[in-house]
């Protein structure tokens, strides 16, 4: 799906039924968004969730579905390579194909890791992935964009010598997050010649034109369960001013709601 056309387009689920919605609508593969699952299981984004309660709710999207699913692991959950490809274990289990790993930290003074680094958690997921018999596409993103590290010129610079390294350790695909106006990302089409994850969200160019610029694959991050969370928000707000229970409409219903988990 990366490879050939047309550009690999993944809305990203947050639990069991939004999955099965997106693949009702006739996208071909699953995509989790961190941030959704954490929120949708009680915890901030950032690998604040317990890692059992990832996996847990990552089974339960591939149980609802027949697409392909990826899992954004984020950083790996673990400090040390071992321990990535541990997690890396887990999650095949769950039933994914594919995997997130990026190269951001929570730590102060290290916002992104070496690339060194980074290669290394990279390597022991692909040997994870082979033990587990299964040739999983890793997603690696780099977050130089996202925290703004350097100059332009620069953090351009730097994100290709990541893509080339992490393709060299074993990634599929390469996810410089944020990264939206046509003329990086066309840039980064050029310097890269492998597959490249972009983030769509407003502003970005349409699918269309992404995949003409040579892009392989878009996904939304946590996009849509916010705009599920800001129509419930709005809702409450309304019945909690009004009292009236007249906006509490929808066009789904629970016939609709419950047909997709229908076995």
């Amino acid at each position: 799906m990366h490879h050939a056309p047309p550009l690999l387009l993944l809305p990203n689920a947050w639990d069991a039924i939004s999955a099965r919605m997106i693949e009702a609508e006739g996208f071909r593969a699953i995509a989790t968004t961190s941030a959704g699952v954490c929120w949708a299981l009680g915890y901030p984004d950032g690998e604040k969730a317990p890692w059992p309660e990832i996996v847990a709710a990552t089974a339960r999207i591939a149980r609802v579905v027949k697409a392909p699913v990826t899992a954004d692991i984020e950083a790996g959950f673990g400090e040390t390579p071992d321990a990535v490809a541990a997690c890396v274990t887990q999650i095949i289990e769950a039933g994914v194909v594919g995997i997130n790993l990026e190269d951001g930290t929570s730590k102060p003074g290290l916002p992104v890791r070496t690339i060194e680094d980074m290669a290394s958690r990279i390597r022991a997921a692909r040997a994870a992935a082979t033990r587990a018999g299964v040739p999983i596409v890793i997603n690696a993103r780099t977050d130089l964009y996202l925290k703004n590290i350097g100059e332009p010129p620069a953090r351009f610079a730097e994100a290709v010598r990541r893509a080339e390294a992490f393709f060299a350790a074993g990634a599929d695909c390469f996810y410089p997050m944020v990264v939206g106006d046509g003329e990086t990302i066309a840039a980064f089409a050029r310097a890269v010649k492998a597959p490249i994850n972009i983030l769509g969200r407003p502003g970005v160019p349409a699918a269309a034109e992404l995949q003409r610029l040579g892009i392989a694959r878009v996904s939304t991050a946590g996009g849509l369960p916010l705009i599920a969370y800001d129509a419930a928000r709005e809702s409450v707000r309304k019945l909690r001013a009004t009292g009236s229970f007249d906006d509490l409409t929808h066009a789904m219903t629970r016939v609709d709601a419950q047909n997709l988990l229908a076995p």
